[in-house]
C-alpha cells in the first residue's frame, strides 16, 4: 500500500499542511480498487472454465470486464476456486477474448 510521505521541516504551518493532506490522501491510496491489474487478452471458451492468474498477492475483492470482443454471459467460480489468493476461475457461455481489471 503506497502512504504519502511527510518532509521534515521547521516551518510549522508546512508541517501542519502535510499532516492534514497525509491523512485525507493515505485513505485515497489505499482504496482497493487503486490496488488493481488490468489482465488484457484473455480468451474464454465456451463452457470451459479459465484459470487465470490475477497477479494480486491477496484474495481479489472483486472483476470487471473492461473490453470483450463478442456477446457472452461471462460469471466466476470463485466459490470453487482452490487458489483464490493467486487465481481467478471465469466461465463463458461462447468463446471470447476479454481485458480484465481485478482489485
Amino acid at each position: 500500500m503506497v502512504k504519502l510521505p511527510i518532509f521534515l521541516s521547521n516551518d510549522q504551518d508546512l508541517m501542519l499542511m502535510q499532516t492534514r493532506w497525509k491523512s485525507i490522501l493515505d485513505v485515497l491510496l489505499s482504496t482497493i480498487s487503486l490496488q488493481s491489474n488490468i489482465l488484457s487478452n484473455i480468451t474464454l471458451l465456451d463452457t470451459k472454465p479459465t484459470v487465470i492468474n490475477h497477479g494480486l498477492g491477496r484474495v481479489l475483492t472483486g472483476w470487471r470486464i473492461i473490453g470483450i470482443n463478442g456477446a457472452a454471459t461471462v460469471y466466476d467460480q470463485q466459490a470453487k476456486n482452490q487458489s483464490p489468493q493467486l487465481t481467478l476461475v471465469l466461465l463463458s457461455n461462447a468463446s471470447v477474448q476479454v481485458s480484465l481489471e481485478v482489485f
